[in-house]
């Protein structure tokens, strides 16, 4: 599985971003615009938050899905385990602790206005027949949308005593358009080649790893293909706290993925399967 990484100043950037999302499902970004000062303040910031005790003050709306995640809300689709992670939930419009808003925000516009312009590229390398299929552009299905979703998540040391087939994160595929992952804090992130094997992807400071989400694959005909990934539970060596920040883009709730199944349909089945939202 060969994820290539992808200086973005450089000028086969786009070319080679949109041929390792084809191609895996992944690709890894370096000297990109955000600054190493910002994403090292954003980890130390949440870090502070994770560890303190009021941070169930901040609990999510299960209707708006904004705010705090505790320990094991989540499960992988068809999976049985809850994942052994915390997390919040950022929105445009959603709940935020003051001390955490200036930096998260900033951070947030700055995840958002990079990954609509990797969608730009997606767009451009699209070939005819899966481009005038779509219902509108990559780009244009993000314009104006208050749905993309920051996600910081913790992942906790272990305890001693783990339940059966409990992880870290199951293995999935993201829901959205694609998701921009700051590089965690620890290793553990694997991705599945399409023979079925694991490959571990690089989490070197700085980097941001880019992945193709369901929306996408549907939206294009499997032309960028969604790969499932996991984050495996540490030996018992490094058994310490990890982080990471993806940034899941997601188009208007509108805006139709294949004829009549729109981005807002899919979503909310989804979160029924994840357990984030009861199902009738």
């Amino acid at each position: 599985m060969k994820v290539q990484l992808v200086d973005y100043q450089a000028s086969d950037a786009a070319g080679n971003l949109t041929t390792s999302l084809h191609e895996t499902g992944f690709a890894i970004l370096t000297n990109h615009p955000i600054t190493p000062a910002r994403i090292d303040e954003s980890y130390q910031a949440w870090g502070e938050f994770f560890a303190g005790s009021d941070k169930t003050d901040w609990l999510r709306d299960p209707k708006t899905q904004d705010g705090y995640f505790p320990f094991k809300s989540e499960h992988a689709k068809d999976a049985i385990a809850k994942d052994l992670k915390e997390f919040y939930h950022v929105y445009p419009w959603g709940q935020i602790p003051p001390q955490l808003e200036d930096i998260t925000r900033a951070l947030y516009t700055d995840l958002l206005n990079l990954g609509i312009t990797l969608l730009g590229w997606l767009d451009d390398a699209l070939p005819d027949a899966q481009k005038t299929k779509l219902s509108q552009p990559l780009a244009e299905m993000m314009r104006d949308s208050q749905q993309s979703l920051f996600r910081i998540l913790h992942y906790p040391p272990l305890e001693s005593i783990v339940e059966q087939g409990a992880t870290r994160a199951a293995a999935h595929e993201d829901i959205n358009l694609i998701t921009l992952l700051l590089a965690g804090s620890k290793p553990g992130l694997e991705a599945m080649d399409r023979a079925g094997n694991w490959h571990a992807i690089s989490c070197d400071a700085g980097m941001i790893t880019v992945n193709n989400g369901d929306m996408l694959a549907l939206a294009t005909d499997d032309f960028y293909p969604s790969t499932k990934h996991r984050v495996i539970n540490p030996d018992a060596g490094a058994n310490t706290s990890r982080y990471s920040m993806p940034m899941f883009l997601h188009p208007r709730p509108e805006v139709e993925l294949s004829q009549g199944f729109t981005a807002d349909m899919f979503l909310q089945q989804r979160l029924g399967e994840i357990g984030l939202k009861q199902t009738t």
